[in-house]
């Protein structure tokens, strides 16, 4: 019996991910536990695809919408809340089973954490304060003079990783890259993994992606959006630039017609998924590429025995 610790499934958005980790998870005796940036808020279930109701009801589910729109949470906010939700499954016997699309949670999982200091919160307001209504490319301007190491590496139009950037430097006066270098050891053993991506022909997820939304719409994703509007958050904030909140604001707003909204949305949304992918080819090295289908056979053959032998 293979002596496996956890298993991984990382993929595109509109892989199949939560659904085999949900099959995984009855066979085996796991729960579920969520490794995707945007699935960790609670102000949105529909337009992030999280697990429904029913959903988890079937298995247990751990990291999911625990945290408000308004938090500006981190990769290593998440990677304490995903030692302490491993820990957790230990006790109980369980297998913990991580899934998601957010490779960095992935990649820190597995790989560990750079050793970069907390940023103090009022180093924080006063950077975003600053940040406020300027466009994107002004702030990716500033860290250029600043970081011009770290800038070179951010795409102009991210200003969530640009802002992290600025509070950083503003906070140590040294570079992101700097902290880079050391990294603190990691929360799971590679040896000890089963760890997959789900291989998706491309233009298959497009349609994916494109049906998806369109069930989404129909499922109250612009109800969702109306309520993040009314609370007015930080537009700099994650939970505000998921993937059809932004586009689906705008049409609130009178800006745009719905339909260009969702096509909009569904645009993003396939970059996203080429994003990921590209990440996941370079940086993911131990996980295994394969179908749905071949990880769920293959994970049902690997860890045969475990629940029983757990108990």
């Amino acid at each position: 019996m293979t002596q496996v610790s956890a298993i991984l499934i990382a993929g595109p958005t509109a892989s199949g991910k939560s659904a085999l980790a949900l099959r995984l998870a009855r066979a085996l005796g796991g729960v579920v536990i969520n490794a995707d940036s945007m699935q960790v808020y609670r102000d949105l279930r529909v337009l992030t695809a999280r697990p429904d109701r029913e959903d988890e009801a079937k298995a247990p589910h751990r990291l999911f919408g625990h945290v408000d729109g308004a938090v500006n949470y981190s990769t290593g906010l998440w990677l304490a809340d995903a030692s302490i939700a491993r820990e957790e499954a230990k006790q109980a016997r369980l297998l913990p089973i991580f899934v998601g699309g957010t490779g960095l949670y992935f990649k820190a999982l597995t790989e560990g954490l750079s050793a970069i200091p907390p940023v103090p919160e009022e180093v924080r307001a006063k950077v975003r304060a600053r940040a406020a209504n300027a466009p994107v490319a002004d702030l990716h301007a500033s860290l250029m003079r600043h970081d011009p190491a770290t800038a070179a590496r951010l795409r102009p139009s991210d200003p969530q990783r640009i802002l992290r950037a600025l509070e950083v430097f503003e906070a140590t006066g040294q570079s992101l890259i700097a902290f880079h270098a050391a990294r603190a050891a990691p929360l799971l053993a590679a040896k000890d993994i089963f760890a997959v991506f789900l291989a998706t022909e491309r233009k298959a997820l497009k349609a994916r992606i494109d049906a998806r939304f369109d069930a989404m719409l129909e499922a109250g994703a612009l109800q969702e959006a109306a309520g993040l509007r009314e609370r007015r958050l930080d537009l700099a904030l994650p939970v505000m630039r998921a993937h059809g909140v932004p586009h689906l604001i705008a049409h609130l707003n009178g800006e745009i017609s719905l339909a260009e909204g969702a096509r909009l949305a569904k645009r993003d949304t396939a970059r996203y998924a080429k994003r990921q992918l590209t990440f996941a080819r370079h940086q993911l090295e131990s996980f295994r590429w394969m179908t749905p289908e071949e990880a769920e056979t293959l994970a049902l053959a690997e860890c045969s025995g475990l629940n029983a032998a757990r108990k």
